[in-house]
């Protein structure tokens, strides 16, 4: 009976076996708990003090006040008996009179008793000061402004943990994908390679052919080369989730704000309706990203190797397929295409013109399954065409030969994924390049 996952390592003679999408999710996990942290954390800090002392400074209304009485305010805590400068005052907004007991936006407590009683100091009872409030609710009244910049730099902390965080994940996500004996391949492709070589790249010979090294450097596990995916989703994804995150964030402040007027007696309608569209908003982002994620990790990965590269024309070259996932598939499909890219201008636009002038289905299979822990591979052969254009590259005109894995899958959206090849011109021709 087959496991689904196995939750230990065995270690047989030099391979170690377990579960390698165990591992990756306990790293994800790992990583997602201090981005979860950090998250947090900065939600907090912005909205308990930098946004408020922000406001503060930029936002307020400046005023005139009447000094009815000055105090210091205590609590007990578990350090002891903290303490904090409290002036009663009264202002005057658009000829309503307020009564409110404050000093700065924080209001926050000292265990320094004398020191929170020389802040008091300048405050003389029925004396007149300055004041500043905040327009939308004159309730909420300062006497002191200013920036605490040691808390704007603690906002580092947790900026850090989110940053750091979401590098973890994406690293998870993206070797998720990445065998273990790729990775070794690639350890014995380092030490083998000379740090001091002086010879000339290959592509030298060639100023308009793009470079190969991206695919020479990367080794494979069947055949001699692993060819780079152009495009994944990871990097989307990420994008997709800080949105996402940025989004709600400030719906859950909007509605922290909301809430509380709600619970003052001050009840906003509209604003509330708006928060609640806002809210759905988040909502529907959250399963989207969701959705998104289920379709990227669902598919798995798609590997492609090849037996030489660069290719050349009128050439045959041996390609090793896989496909990772837990999916049915209704047609899988290999292509070799080429492509050519011209950018031109049109009055003073920049237009960039795409055509297909090759493709080539070799090959083809149909009604297949792949299982969860499992890989679909298989080896198949590819054939240059002997009058092949050679790869080229420069300002305004591109020639890009490309494999294309492409598939249907019942009841989801088909997906390709495009694998980037260099074809050199043939010796002979080289003085076309």
């Amino acid at each position: 009976m087959t496991r689904l996952f196995r939750p230990y390592g065995k270690k047989r003679g030099q391979r170690r076996t377990g579960s390698r999408r165990l591992g990756s999710l306990g790293e994800a996990l790992f990583f997602l708990f201090f981005f979860g942290v950090g998250a947090s954390g900065l939600t907090l800090m912005l909205t308990r003090f930098a946004v408020p002392e922000w406001r503060a400074n930029r936002h307020f209304v400046p005023a005139q006040c009447v000094v009815l009485n000055t105090r210091i305010a205590s609590r007990q805590s578990d350090d002891g008996m903290q303490f904090r400068p409290e002036v009663l005052i009264r202002y005057e907004v658009h000829g309503t009179t307020y009564e409110a007991a404050t000093f700065d936006i924080h209001q926050a407590y000292s265990s320094q008793r004398e020191d929170q009683a020389a802040l008091l100091a300048p405050y003389q009872v029925g004396g007149t000061y300055s004041c500043w409030y905040d327009p939308a609710d004159p309730r909420v009244v300062v006497l002191v402004r200013g920036y605490n910049w040691w808390m704007w730099l603690m906002l580092i902390l947790p900026t850090s943990f989110v940053l750091l965080g979401a590098a973890g994940v994406l690293r998870a996500m993206l070797q998720s994908s990445t065998s273990v004996e790729r990775r070794s391949a690639l350890v014995r492709k380092a030490a083998q390679l000379d740090l001091f070589d002086e010879a000339p790249a290959r592509s030298r010979d060639y100023p308009h052919v793009p470079r190969i090294d991206n695919v020479t450097d990367s080794p494979g596990t069947h055949l001699a080369y692993r060819l780079p995916v152009e495009m994944t989703s990871g990097w989307p994804l990420f994008g997709m989730a800080v949105f996402c995150l940025f989004w709600n964030g400030i719906v859950v402040w909007a509605a922290v704000r909301v809430v509380g007027d709600h619970l003052a007696g001050q009840r906003d309608l509209r604003a509330a309706l708006v928060l609640a569209l806002f809210a759905v908003a988040g909502l529907a982002l959250c399963a989207h990203f969701l959705r998104q994620c289920l379709i990227a990790t669902g598919s798995g990965a798609t590997r492609v190797e090849v037996s030489g590269h660069p290719f050349f024309p009128g050439m045959t070259y041996q390609v090793f397929l896989a496909q990772t996932g837990r999916l049915r598939i209704d047609l899988l499909e290999a292509l070799l295409v080429c492509e050519e890219e011209a950018v031109y201008q049109q009055g003073t636009d920049t237009r960039l013109a795409t055509e297909r002038v090759y493709q080539q289905s070799f090959y083809r299979r149909q009604s297949l399954e792949v299982r969860r822990g499992r890989s679909l591979e298989d080896v198949t052969e590819v054939h240059v065409p002997v009058d092949a254009m050679h790869s080229f590259h420069s300002d305004h005109n591109e020639v890009k030969w490309k494999l294309i894995v492409r598939a249907e899958i019942p009841k989801r959206r088909a997906y390709q994924r495009s694998f980037p090849v260099v074809v050199y011109p043939l010796p002979e021709q080289s003085d076309l390049g």
